[in-house]
């Protein structure tokens, strides 16, 4: 059974801050995806979604972006 299907968990929160640019990497400039994260968000388990959460957080930190 996948993560999102387990009964009272809500689907984790998309990380979209309104701030929709690729860079030359196709990495959001808002929020750290890649084009192919975002696309596939929407199918994505919770646990999925964490790991994806994970990578942009280490995206933004290696940019020094992180706040």
């Amino acid at each position: 059974m996948s993560e999102a299907a387990q009964p009272g968990e809500r689907p984790v929160r998309s990380p979209c801050v309104s701030v929709c640019a690729l860079d030359e990497q196709d990495i959001c400039i808002g929020c750290q995806r890649t084009a192919a994260e975002i696309s596939r968000w929407g199918r994505m388990d919770n646990a999925e979604r964490r790991q994806v959460l994970a990578a942009c957080e280490a995206r933004a930190r290696a940019m020094g972006s992180l706040l």
